[in-house]
């Protein structure tokens, strides 16, 4: 059963993977491009990045609650109810994406804490305006993707991440590099890509549910229901403490970008290359965590706990095994990848000097990706969002805050790469013990 386990999340993740690291590889191509501009514009796009990406993930956090109860619903055999969970996770998206909006237009009090320099602050707040314009597409596009990930079928998203890419690819270099608008438009024109591929993303992910299989099958469009309360306080009882962990985790990362602002913007930029490393490794461990998730859900939809204890310890193994490997093999080809991000030799420094970092905590990091995302198909999330909480923003922003300006002496960047590690180890030692008892306890239910 756990080779078949094994088998199963395989070929289910790997279709997440390809469409998770296309997605990253939006933030990759924008960070290539950019290097290839100034460091302004670079440390621009890592502080704004972090910030747009943070808001993003929180509120797909919030709409992830669809995949578990997606998935209860499908192994219960109980489809006739999916497509009005998936409605219902569409009219929250739109709502969802109303404070969105105002965030990204108004993001004064975030930018506040860190004192960068006036040249970057304008770009940043230009870079944030024109993304929020993508945000009520992006939302919409979450809702479907979790509610593919929860049925199983994944390959359609690997197909509109593979087609989305190089598109965006062309059009970031065409609109920031080569004045395809009349100038080279710089953080603009990478900002003005992301929404023109959301919304192509979205309506995509529509024609998809109106024709595809899952359309004819579901039939999400027809008899369309109003807001149901009911639906959404299921929704949001999971969905808001998933948000908000996801929150938690992503600024963990993203934040330290508006932390280190006053170190320079070689400093800044350094980190965004090495943070689109991680963050690239992470997709690993993501995608495995994900079909994980639909699986145990289905699982635990159908009562078959010998199967849901297969395909935890499936997911918990192959997760850590892959990405300790995939850690190794970034630390040796790490000088080429680095070179292919920027020409500056200040910014490429800095980011090899922050490597050895990503290949530390991969296994860690692995255990505790997979492990809240079990948790998760049990509809255990509130706690898991405490421990995250003060793992990655005890442990690691504040202890690495501390680490990088108080420490004697002071280690500067490295701090906060200290600390991420250390929050990292805590996560996967707290969330183990955790997760085991949330087994027992649904098994030992009537």
């Amino acid at each position: 059963m756990l080779l078949a386990a094994v088998r199963g999340l395989l070929a289910h993740a790997f279709p997440i993977l390809i469409a998770q690291l296309s997605s990253i590889g939006m933030m990759v191509v924008d960070t290539a491009v950019l290097g290839h501009v100034s460091p302004l514009d670079l440390a621009a796009v890592a502080i704004g990045g972090g910030i747009h990406i943070s808001v993003v993930f929180a509120l797909v956090g919030i709409l992830q609650a669809v995949a578990p109860l997606v998935a209860h619903l499908h192994g219960a055999r109980r489809d006739g109810e999916v497509a009005g969970v998936l409605q219902q996770g569409f009219w929250l998206a739109l709502l969802l994406s109303v404070p969105g909006v105002l965030f990204l237009t108004h993001p004064g009090a975030v930018l506040g804490m860190a004192g960068m320099e006036a040249a970057v602050e304008s770009k940043v707040r230009l870079y944030l305006a024109m993304l929020a314009w993508s945000l009520p597409a992006s939302l919409c596009y979450r809702t479907f993707y979790a509610f593919c990930n929860a049925l199983g079928r994944p390959r359609v998203l690997m197909v509109i991440g593979l087609a989305a890419l190089p598109l965006h690819a062309v059009l970031a270099w065409g609109f920031a590099l080569q004045g395809w608008l009349g100038e080279a438009l710089g953080v603009a024109g990478c900002a003005l890509s992301n929404i023109v591929i959301a919304w192509v993303a979205c309506l995509a992910a529509g024609a998809y549910l109106a024709y595809g299989p899952l359309g004819v099958r579901y039939r999400p469009f027809s008899d369309w229901k109003k807001p149901d309360g009911k639906t959404w306080r299921e929704l949001l009882r999971l969905g808001l403490p998933m948000g908000f962990s996801n929150l938690v985790e992503i600024t963990a990362f993203t934040l330290i970008a508006l932390f280190v602002a006053p170190l320079g913007a070689e400093i800044v930029a350094g980190h965004r290359i090495v943070a689109n490393l991680a963050a690239l490794c992470y997709m690993l461990p993501l995608s495995l965590a994900i079909a994980t998730l639909s699986a145990v859900g289905q699982a635990v939809g159908a009562r078959d706990w010998p199967r849901a204890h297969a395909v935890i310890g499936a997911g918990l193994l192959l997760a850590a095994g892959l990405s300790t490997l995939l850690g190794g093999l970034l630390w040796l080809a790490a000088a080429p990848l680095v070179a292919a991000y920027t020409d500056d030799p200040g910014v490429r420094a800095v980011a090899m000097s922050l490597v050895a970092y990503i290949a530390l905590y991969q296994f860690f990091d692995a255990l505790q990706t997979v492990a809240g995302h079990v948790l998760r198909a049990y509809r255990v999330t509130f706690v898991p969002m405490l421990i995250q909480t003060f793992c990655f923003w005890g442990v690691g922003l504040w202890g690495g805050w501390w680490l990088c300006y108080h420490a004697s002496p002071p280690l500067g960047i490295d701090g906060f790469w200290l600390g991420s590690v250390a929050s990292l180890v805590c996560a996967a030692l707290l969330l183990g013990p955790l997760l085991w008892q949330a087994v027992r306890g649904t098994e030992s239910a009537p």
